[in-house]
């Protein structure tokens, strides 16, 4: 039977934010309803675990925020500021550019760890989940992140 994470391994898992692969519905774009979802986790506890933290605004986040030419810090402040979700979509359309190269961004962050250096950091963070026997089989980020969150077995 295939290994799964170490309970706690990786710090404290938030299973609330959605899947790597659930696509922001009013763009399309992959990854943005987890930033939303781990700012609009900020606005309400404050901060995000430590095992979140790391990477908040960094990551993934600012590979996304890098695709799109703006600031992880004015996509924090519309969801922070905005009374709902409809405002918060509206705002962050009207910042982001009018091509936002979907199907690039979408392509790029599913193979996001299929480089060497890639391998190596999939390798080294299964190892230290206690997972080594699923180097090969887990072989992007999107897939480590449903994986340490529970949704991928």
């Amino acid at each position: 039977m295939p290994s799964q994470p170490i309970p706690g391994s990786t710090g404290e898992v938030l299973t609330c934010l959605p899947s790597a692969y659930q696509p922001h519905a009013a763009t399309g774009l992959l990854h943005l309803p987890r930033f939303i979802a781990k700012a609009k986790y900020v606005k309400a506890h404050g901060a995000l675990p430590a095992s979140y933290a790391k990477n908040y605004k960094r990551g993934m986040d600012k590979f996304l925020s890098l695709h799109l030419g703006v600031s992880p810090d004015d996509m924090e402040r519309i969801v922070f500021e905005s009374a709902t979700d409809t405002e918060m979509d509206a705002r962050l359309l009207a910042l982001f550019p009018a091509d936002l190269r979907v199907a690039q961004w979408n392509r790029s962050y599913v193979q996001k760890g299929m480089t060497e250096s890639g391998r190596e950091f999939l390798r080294e963070a299964l190892t230290n989940m206690g997972c080594a026997d699923r180097v090969g089989e887990i072989t992007s980020v999107a897939d480590l992140i449903e994986f340490d969150e529970g949704r991928l077995a």
